[in-house]
């Protein structure tokens, strides 16, 4: 066990409405910026931290104690933290778990990662709860308010904003056995490291490729299937790769999406997308298959959504799973197609595994495709 703990600075945080929180630094003492949303999972942390869909944002986390079990380098979602900073009741500066290789202060030190603890996050969540999400700055180098509502003015609206481009990949790489039954193309929009994991598991050779690349270029890989990954940012403005997926879907292999690639294949066939109030973020979210009536537990990160009143005039799309929460659209698809997606993380880490089954599924799709290939060739 180990166990530090040292006088900490005061820290502020500044909503674009002017609302301010105040607490004590946490990592890196500075000044960030971001948009602000809150994850109300228990457990997971590091997870979330490093998952590329948080980039660009400020993660309040709901659950009492953050830091607790330290930092283990295999538990991570890509190659580095990639929320703008986080905010917490209480900061464990130790950790308890004797796996773990350093402290969350260490990782967010080391990361450039400036946060806030003592934050009465209660308070804090039913704020933006109401209000909805927003702009914020957290400093524990600037103390003075109107200095901060300087710096936030200048903060970009995450609406409208593309940031697959600053979290995916610009080069090529391969993960699993090349002589696998089954060849997966994945186009990166910022994957999270499990959704290669779930597929590599199930026998798939995965290639990931760089957003930009050419339709070409991915069937020189002759694959099997598709897979579009999650990824930050507003799906709406991507229009170069929106064209792509329109060009992958024409060519009649099977397409699996996950999150922003579930949103920009809705948006590939008409379905429009738009900002959430709060969106969904956590590992609680109930969700209803449509297709068997059964219902299962999800793990979700996103901000935008499709329009459900779009699908009614796309005759050869369905809306396969749908939130229990709210009703929106957790799933689609194309009935013409072999193609679907879901708005939530079935690969989710450290859980939960209700939705797991979707990976068996893409699978079991590229092999039926591809059985009834090659009888048309001995044909």
């Amino acid at each position: 066990m180990q166990v530090k703990y040292h006088s900490k600075p005061k820290a502020l945080l500044l909503l674009e409405d002017g609302k301010v929180f105040e607490g004590k630094a946490a990592g890196k003492i500075g000044t960030t910026t971001g948009e602000i949303c809150f994850n109300t999972g228990m457990s997971g942390y590091q997870e979330i931290f490093t998952d590329p869909s948080y980039y660009g944002q400020i993660v309040v986390m709901t659950n009492s104690h953050i830091g607790n079990y330290g930092i283990q380098n295999e538990e991570v979602e890509s190659d580095g933290i990639k929320i703008s900073s986080m905010v917490c009741k209480k900061f464990n500066e130790g950790f308890s778990r004797k796996r773990a290789n350093k402290s969350l202060e260490d990782y967010f030190t080391e990361g450039g990662i400036v946060s806030i603890s003592d934050v009465d996050t209660r308070a804090l969540v039913r704020y933006i709860r109401d209000k909805g999400s927003m702009n914020a700055v957290i400093s524990s180098e600037i103390l003075d308010v109107n200095a901060l509502k300087d710096i936030l003015a200048k903060v970009p609206n995450m609406e409208g904003l593309e940031l697959s481009s600053k979290v995916a990949t610009t080069k090529t790489y391969e993960c699993g056995t090349t002589n696998s039954p089954l060849r997966v193309a994945l186009l990166d929009f910022g994957v999270k490291k499990n959704i290669v994991r779930c597929l590599v598991d199930r026998g798939c050779f995965v290639k990931v490729f760089p957003m930009k690349t050419s339709l070409n270029d991915l069937l020189d890989f002759k694959p099997d299937g598709f897979m579009m990954s999650n990824g930050p940012g507003d799906p709406s403005v991507m229009t170069d790769e929106i064209k792509l997926i329109q060009s992958i879907i024409a060519t009649e292999i099977p397409v699996f999406g996950i999150c922003l690639g579930h949103q920009l294949i809705s948006l590939s066939q008409g379905i429009a997308t738009y900002k959430m109030h709060n969106g969904h973020r956590g590992i609680n979210h109930p969700v209803k298959n449509l297709l068997t009536g059964k219902c299962e537990i999800t793990s979700q990160n996103h901000g935008f959504t499709i329009k459900a009143e779009d699908i009614k005039n796309i005759p050869n799309v369905e809306i396969t799973h749908v939130n229990l929460n709210d009703n929106t659209v957790e799933g689609i698809r194309l009935k013409d197609k072999k193609v679907f997606s879901v708005q939530y993380h079935p690969e989710a880490n450290p859980g939960p595994y209700d939705s797991r089954y979707l990976f068996d599924d893409f699978v079991n799709m590229m092999q039926e495709v591809k059985k009834v290939s090659k009888t048309l060739k001995v044909v």
